[in-house]
């Protein structure tokens, strides 16, 4: 699904703050990208989300070498990606509801075909009672637990998500790891960064580490 080759990133003249990076991420795998701060999760999760290119080296994704493609087609490819942003991203002048179910709006399906599908889901991350609610009068946690459904409601091919159990309490973190598990077994690749060492104890999954720019797999 994902491969790297040698990749290579900085911004403008600076140093790089990715370098050699050379791994896969294959199809139905689950994954933790964890490393100190600074490391440059953030970095890798934008590369994968075709939100920048790389400096240098070959990134594959879907089978489609990203350098050869023009915007029109990255677009295409990032509706089959699923993200969960630091900073939720949620549209302000649209309603919990309404952010959730943009994903599937942009798809193209009817919204009698999946307005069932969003208000279970907002049931489920515990936003049943804020559908209606905009943006700025949600909580940190409240924000998070939308921008989760949104990046999952779609069903993706590929989840990153970054640092989302950040802004939740011990046992939601838990709960919306097994959203993430779910998902993972219906067939999406799932890759969630993060720095709980406790959080990804309790789970036997593979782990990326970045240090100093260079990443480590650990299966």
């Amino acid at each position: 699904m994902v491969r790297f080759e040698n990749v290579g990133l900085r911004y403008g003249l600076g140093p790089e703050v990715l370098r050699d990076l050379s791994f896969r991420i294959e199809p139905h795998s689950f994954q933790f990208l964890t490393g100190p701060s600074g490391a440059g999760k953030t970095s890798l999760l934008r590369l994968l989300f075709l939100s920048l290119r790389p400096t240098r080296g070959l990134i594959t994704l879907f089978d489609h070498d990203v350098a050869t493609l023009d915007k029109d087609a990255l677009a295409v490819l990032r509706r089959r990606i699923g993200i969960v942003f630091q900073d939720f991203r949620l549209l302000d002048h649209m309603s919990t509801y309404e952010n959730v179910s943009l994903p599937l709006r942009v798809l193209g399906r009817e919204e009698e075909s999946y307005r069932h599908e969003v208000e279970e889901l907002l049931h489920w991350v515990g936003l049943g009672e804020r559908m209606t609610a905009l943006p700025p009068v949600l909580s940190g946690g409240e924000k998070q637990r939308a921008a989760i459904a949104r990046a999952v409601i779609a069903r993706p091919q590929l989840l990153l998500a970054d640092e989302p159990t950040g802004n939740v309490d011990p046992n939601l973190a838990k709960r919306l790891l097994r959203l993430f598990i779910e998902l993972n077994k219906s067939g999406t690749s799932v890759v969630i960064a993060t720095h709980d060492i406790g959080l990804m104890d309790q789970y036997d999954a593979r782990r990326l580490v970045l240090h100093e720019g260079r990443i480590h797999v650990y299966d």
